[in-house]
C-alpha cells in the first residue's frame, strides 16, 4: 500500500459551499478529516476529526473540541493559499494546502460630502476610543461553546441593503470596507439571535453603531448586531438561536433603518452570507 496515497471527495453545495472528505491511507486504520465550508475570502470552515489531534492553520494553533470539531475562517483579503496541518496522537502528520478563492468587491466613490459626515470630531474621539475598546474586549474571548456548529439564521426579515466587502471612497479618502450584511426593514422589526451563545456586550447608544449587541458563539466566533432601536438582553445572558433580542433601528451613523450583522472569528472578519449557507452539521 502506498502510505502517501490521498483520496479527496468533493460534494458541491449552493454558493460554493462544499463538503470535503479527506482520507489518508496508512497501514493502520485511516483517520478521516472532514471540512465543510467556503475556502474563499470571508468564508467560514468547520472541521471534524476523531478526537486526539492538534490542528494548525498556517502554524496558528486551532482550538479543538472534545468531539474533534474545530473552526476557522478567512478575512476579506485572505489568500492566495492556506495550509492546514493535523498532528495525530501517534505522531503522524497530515498537511494540505488549499487555494483561497479571491472575490471582487463593490467600490463606490462619493465626493463633495460635508467633512463632519465623514470625520469623527475631536470632542468625540475619546468616547469612540472607549467604545472600540469595549468591542475588542467582547470579541476577544474564546469560550468552549459549540453554538457556531449549529448553523446560523437571518437575524431579521427584510431587504438586503448592504453586503460584505463593499467599500466607499468619501471625498477621495478610502473608508473602512463594510464587513457586515445589512438587512433593511421598518424600525422595531424583531431582531433575533442568528445563533445561540452568551451576550458579551449589550449597549443602547454607541456613537457609530447605535444600539449594539455582541454574542459569543464559542471558539472565538462572535456575531455583532448594530443600529438597534432597542436592546432587550443584558451582558452575560444566554440566548438561543431565533430568540428575539432587539428591535431593528436607525441608531448611530446610518442613512435608514436596518440591522448590520457581522461575524468574527477572533479578529478575522467573516462574511455572514457565507455562514448562512452552513446548517447544523452532524459529524
Amino acid at each position: 500500500m502506498n502510505k502517501n496515497r490521498q483520496i479527496f471527495s468533493y460534494f458541491l453545495l449552493p454558493i460554493t459551499c462544499f463538503l470535503l472528505v479527506l482520507t489518508l491511507g496508512f497501514a493502520t486504520p485511516a483517520p478521516a478529516l472532514e471540512l465543510y465550508g467556503n475556502f474563499k475570502q470571508g468564508g467560514l470552515v468547520i472541521g471534524h476529526e476523531d478526537p486526539g489531534f492538534e490542528a494548525f492553520l498556517d502554524n496558528i494553533p486551532l482550538k479543538v473540541g472534545p468531539d474533534g470539531r474545530f473552526v476557522f475562517g478567512f478575512g476579506r483579503e485572505a489568500g492566495p493559499v492556506v495550509t492546514l496541518r493535523i498532528v495525530y496522537a501517534d505522531g503522524k502528520v497530515s498537511e494540505q494546502t488549499f487555494d483561497i478563492e479571491a472575490r471582487v468587491y463593490d467600490i463606490e466613490r462619493i465626493d463633495g460630502l460635508p467633512p463632519k459626515t465623514v470625520i469623527i470630531p475631536e470632542e468625540e474621539k475619546i468616547r469612540r476610543e472607549k467604545e472600540t475598546a469595549m468591542v475588542r474586549t467582547a470579541r476577544a474571548g474564546s469560550s468552549n461553546d459549540l453554538d457556531w456548529a449549529e448553523g446560523f439564521i437571518f437575524p431579521a426579515e427584510g431587504r438586503i441593503s448592504g453586503v460584505y466587502g463593499s467599500q466607499r471612497i468619501l471625498n477621495g479618502e478610502p473608508r473602512w470596507p463594510h464587513f457586515g450584511l445589512d438587512i433593511a426593514a421598518p424600525v422595531g422589526t424583531p431582531v433575533m439571535a442568528p445563533a445561540g451563545g452568551v451576550v458579551r456586550l449589550a449597549e443602547e447608544d454607541f456613537l457609530l453603531e447605535g444600539g449594539i449587541i455582541i454574542i459569543d458563539h464559542g471558539f472565538g466566533v462572535t456575531s455583532t448586531l448594530m443600529h438597534l432601536s432597542s436592546v432587550e438582553v443584558t451582558t452575560g445572558q444566554r440566548v438561543e438561536r431565533g430568540e428575539v433580542i432587539a428591535g431593528l433601528g436607525a441608531t448611530g451613523r446610518v442613512s435608514g433603518p436596518h440591522v448590520d450583522w457581522r461575524i468574527n472569528w477572533g479578529p478575522v472578519r467573516l462574511d455572514p452570507a457565507l455562514a448562512l449557507d452552513m446548517d447544523a452539521l452532524e459529524f
